[in-house]
């Protein structure tokens, strides 16, 4: 798994997940610019990984993600690789959600995600290379009580992710998922005992997964070992959702 000098994007990443991520591909020797919009926390990852660039963005900036992507390509003397990791929740039952909560949801995760692909991959076209990892999640497969907006958003990713790897395998850019279940997170750390083993007894490992477990799924994809991998969605949920 040679992933050294490679350029890589990873969006959302001072979360659980994205920390992990950094640190992977870090370790490989990727060139690495790690977004996220809490300026204390990407300063935080800055000083635990002086090699890497930090860039505060807002992904509902929608009309500024174009130019965005053209200073990171910039600053990283290309673009690989990009790893579409941030996301937000905002739960509620459907007959309590706010249609503002449901546009701002998709407005976050799936518009932008959409756009943050569109134009990498109008980098990647001119080096006939690219590789795209768009992060997803169990419910967008299986739904989840009080998240509506945010189940949607995830099975919005899948599709729209194999969309794309049908219009762009011939140029040699390959677009997969990884979808996570459960991973223990400064999140997951707030979940009450008493929920958390109701949860643990629908996971037929009964543990939680880690963020590394989720890295490694993500770093194979991005290397040129799943060259012939497209289209596909990753699961990593220790069996609690097979498809």
């Amino acid at each position: 798994m040679n992933l050294k000098n490679k350029n890589i994007l990873i969006t959302g990443a001072t979360g659980g997940i994205g920390n992990s991520l950094v640190e992977k591909f870090n370790n490989l020797g990727s060139n690495i610019v790690a977004t996220g919009t809490n300026e204390e926390k990407l300063n935080s990852l800055k000083k635990k990984f002086p090699k890497i660039h930090v860039e505060k963005f807002k992904l509902d900036e929608h009309d500024k993600i174009e130019k965005f992507i053209d200073i990171m390509h910039g600053k990283l003397g290309g673009l690989d690789i990009l790893v579409n990791n941030a996301g937000i929740t905002l739960d509620n039952l459907s007959i309590r959600l706010t249609e503002e909560n449901w546009k701002k949801v998709l407005d976050i995760n799936l518009t932008s995600s959409f756009l943050m692909c569109k134009f990498a991959i109008k980098k990647m076209l001119k080096n006939k290379y690219g590789k795209i990892i768009n992060i997803t999640s169990i419910v967008g497969h299986t739904g989840n009580l009080g998240q509506a907006n945010y189940a949607a958003s995830k099975a919005g990713i899948i599709a729209f992710s194999k969309s794309l790897a049908l219009e762009y395998a011939k140029k040699n850019i390959n677009i997969n998922c990884v979808s996570p279940g459960f991973i223990k997170t400064d999140m997951t750390d707030k979940i009450s005992e008493d929920f958390k083993k109701i949860l643990l007894s629908k996971i037929p490992t009964g543990t939680l997964g880690s963020g590394e477990d989720v890295s490694n799924c993500v770093a194979f994809l991005a290397s040129d070992m799943a060259n012939y991998i497209n289209g596909e969605t990753i699961h990593v949920n220790g069996g609690m959702y097979m498809s």
